[in-house]
């Protein structure tokens, strides 16, 4: 049986970081901190990104642990490791352990969509698929830390995990020395805990801020009072869909954080959007989630200079291609129309015709002969049209209608 070292359960302190900085020096990407001019002038404060998204394995998860692998004992790397996660930490763990020569095993839930289970494998990791929740992976990882003598690697509630995402913190006073504000993405808290102690610890007059996902926030319940958080719902943002925090990163959090607030699903993904299209960057949900703090006016900025750290770019494609056309039909520029049309040649034609005149574009069409309320000799016809604003929209409709058909926009 492997005992969880008692060092392993402490606060990391500003030393671990300091240590882990020099540690992680020619091991990780020293990721970049980027003006944006964009949501500077939109927020009228000074906005930098902390691109943690362009992270070996995509993630901030790599930092804490690579330092944490670096403080097993030679017995516990002959052992191996194992841990449980879903997504970024599994992919951070099973890296770490191939740069450090160590065995390692990672549970996954039964529902991991299979690019993520390829890059923990090419990782060279042994993926083992079980439960139908992250809860019950967890439980079959510490099972098999149990009878294989295997140290498990905690995702956020582990001194030396801790300490290598706080890392990031120092970064952002070296690059930034002027900084003022620091908004963190939250799950368990092991981001926010090293961050924040990097940051007051070195004793600097900033304010650390933290997002949750409103349907996740096990931290803010916690802290409130509630021994047994549990989630709302479902999160498109799995990377801080966490349901239990750890001791130490609320002890952590209790003492070196101002704030944390919550966002849902449809700020994070307008958001991610967003950084995609100005800042043409791919983040994953919880990475957009500071930005969608921001958007929300959930803080105060005070017009100081802001750091959003983006913690990862790991998303499902499938998830991107929806949210990108959702964006669109937010900003206007993607806008579906339907309308009930004779059904005789020609018809479609001459409407599609007008579209393309007026300088709109098709997307995407659909004709449906058989729905129910579609009266007998018609077609139901539905496009997805680009266009530039709404006096471009209007113009179109008037165009449509001037030829003898009456679209109305779907807002579904």
């Amino acid at each position: 049986m492997v005992i969880l070292l008692e060092e392993n359960k402490k606060i990391a302190e500003i030393k671990d970081i300091r240590d882990a900085s020099s540690f992680l020096k020619g091991k990780i990407e020293r990721t970049p901190l980027i003006y944006s001019k964009t949501f500077s002038d939109m927020f009228g404060a000074p906005i930098y990104l902390k691109l943690e998204n362009f992270q070996k394995t995509g993630s901030f998860k790599t930092r804490g642990a690579l330092f944490k692998m670096s403080r097993l004992n030679l017995n516990e790397k002959s052992r191996g490791v194992v841990a449980a996660s879903a997504g970024n930490h599994a992919q951070g763990v099973a890296y770490a352990a191939k740069i450090s020569n160590i065995s390692s095993k990672i549970v996954m839930p039964s529902y991991t969509i299979s690019a993520k289970i390829n890059a923990v494998r090419n990782y060279g990791a042994e993926v083992l698929l079980k439960g139908d929740s992250y809860k019950e992976a967890f439980q079959e990882a510490k099972r098999i830390s149990e009878n294989e003598g295997r140290t498990f690697i905690d995702g956020f509630n582990d001194r030396w995990i801790i300490a290598g995402q706080g890392t990031i913190g120092l970064e952002i006073l070296e690059d930034l020395p002027s900084v003022k504000n620091v908004i963190v993405p939250v799950g368990g808290g092991g981001l926010i805990s090293g961050i924040s102690a990097a940051i007051k610890e070195s004793e600097k007059d900033v304010r650390v801020y933290g997002v949750q996902s409103e349907n996740c926030d096990c931290v803010i319940q916690t802290m409130e009072g509630n021994p047994n958080p549990s989630s709302r719902g479902f999160t498109i943002a799995d990377g801080i869909a966490v349901q239990n925090p750890g001791d130490i990163n609320i002890s952590m959090i209790q003492k070196y954080v101002d704030r944390i607030v919550t966002v849902n699903d449809e700020q994070m993904a307008y958001a991610l959007f967003k950084l995609l299209e100005r800042q043409k960057i791919v983040v994953e949900a919880s990475g957009a989630a500071p930005l969608a703090a921001v958007m929300s006016a959930k803080l105060d900025l005070r017009g100081e200079p802001t750091v959003l750290v983006v913690s990862g770019g790991n998303i499902d494609l499938l998830l991107l291609s929806k949210i990108i056309y959702k964006g669109m039909e937010t900003d206007m520029g993607l806008i579906r129309i339907e309308c009930k049309i004779p059904d005789k040649p020609g018809t479609l034609h001459k409407i599609t015709s007008a579209i393309s005149n007026s300088g709109a574009n098709i997307f995407h069409a659909e004709v449906d002969n058989l729905s129910q309320d579609t009266p007998v000799g018609y077609q139901s016809i539905r496009f997805s049209v680009n266009v530039r604003d709404g006096d471009h929209l209007e113009n179109l409709l008037q165009k449509l209608q001037e030829i003898g058909y009456h679209f109305h926009i779907v807002r579904d």
